[in-house]
């Protein structure tokens, strides 16, 4: 497998046209369906409701995306599910959702038994990068331990080629049961099995008594939610991606604050 993961069967230029924004008439109702009901509410934090920045580490939300999701939260229930680690995660958002997942699923506040087994998993992994430190250095590729996952950066490399060229030779010989899938500029490690973002949404919808979700995303790691959403679950991608698998779209992250205020007024709408 290369750096940039299993290649994914692409949508046709029709497919395309057939994906509408958001603010589109089929858009609009579809917003004023789902929030009819009593709905869950998910999101990517990077990419989705920040934007993406060349230091990771500094990441924040707008004060209108905070606000307003501070907001939405007193009216249904919230989830920001993302590749960060809660620790990170949780000093980027500025209110308190209703459930928050880091590590793409697999890392949950109140199953701690869960998240040690799965760091465990990962202690050959760490092993075996650290003795590719020298390539990583050279290549320009940083490792990022999350715990539950790893993540190697080459956002800063000064030969996007070079750096990729540099990580597939790293996990050519990679300890078995270590699934690899690429981001935006960044290769993620995570043992086989673990919990994604699908798998998270689903479990987090039953255990707030909902029949419907919402969820936007931007990435490879937020596909398995489009793929495996129910038909009345309301999915949206941030950025045009053919081969993106949501029902609908925003172009980036700045018109995440008009949608969140979308949201609230077809909420005022259903209590009038």
């Amino acid at each position: 497998m290369g750096a940039s993961g299993e290649p994914r069967e692409r949508d046709s230029g029709s497919e395309r046209a057939r994906r509408p924004h958001i603010f589109s008439a089929e858009g609009e109702a579809a917003l004023a369906q789902l929030l009819a009901q009593r709905a869950l509410l998910g999101f990517d934090f990077d990419g989705t409701l920040a934007p993406i920045v060349t230091q990771p580490g500094e990441a924040r939300l707008s004060q209108a995306v905070s606000a307003r999701l501070a907001a939405l939260a007193t009216r249904l229930p919230l989830a920001v599910i993302s590749g960060r680690s809660l620790a990170d995660l949780r000093q980027r958002l500025g209110f308190a959702p209703t459930y928050l997942v880091g590590n793409h699923g697999a890392e949950h506040a109140d199953q701690p038994e869960a998240a040690l087994a799965w760091r465990g998993a990962l202690d050959p992994l760490r092993a075996h990068l650290q003795e590719r430190h020298e390539l990583f250095r050279a290549a320009g590729v940083s490792v990022e331990d999350k715990g539950l996952s790893l993540a190697l950066h080459h956002r800063l490399a000064a030969s996007e080629e070079a750096a990729l060229a540099a990580i597939d030779a790293a996990l050519q010989d990679r300890p078995p049961d270590i699934e690899v899938f690429a981001g935006k500029r960044v290769v993620n490690l995570v043992p086989r099995g673990c919990p994604d973002k699908a798998d998270a949404m689903l479990a987090l919808v039953a255990r707030a008594g909902v029949h419907t979700a919402f969820f936007a995303g931007d990435d490879v790691n937020d596909e398995p939610v489009f793929a495996r959403a129910p038909a009345h679950w309301l999915t949206l991608r941030v950025g045009r991606d053919a081969a993106s698998r949501a029902r609908f779209f925003i172009d980036s992250p700045a018109e995440m604050a008009m949608l969140l205020e979308r949201m609230r007024q077809h909420l005022e709408r259903g209590r009038s």
